[in-house]
């Protein structure tokens, strides 16, 4: 469970600093112009980002009681 949680951090973060990876990845081709994700798109990623950090977070606090 403690590799879980590093790796929802790990996600999370990644989330919060540079949501363009995960609109690349996923979004991208969906886009007529494929240019760069629309502000809406990185807010809602990025407090998704928070919200998987937090759960990361969690995880490895109940692992460790």
């Amino acid at each position: 469970m403690g590799i879980l949680g590093i790796l929802l951090i790990t996600i999370g973060v990644t989330m919060i600093v540079k949501p363009s990876i995960l609109w690349i990845l996923t979004e991208s081709w969906k886009s007529n112009d494929g240019t760069e994700p629309s502000s809406l798109y990185k807010w809602s990623t990025r407090f998704g980002g928070i919200m998987i950090t937090i759960a990361g977070i969690g995880s490895i606090i109940i692992y460790l009681l």
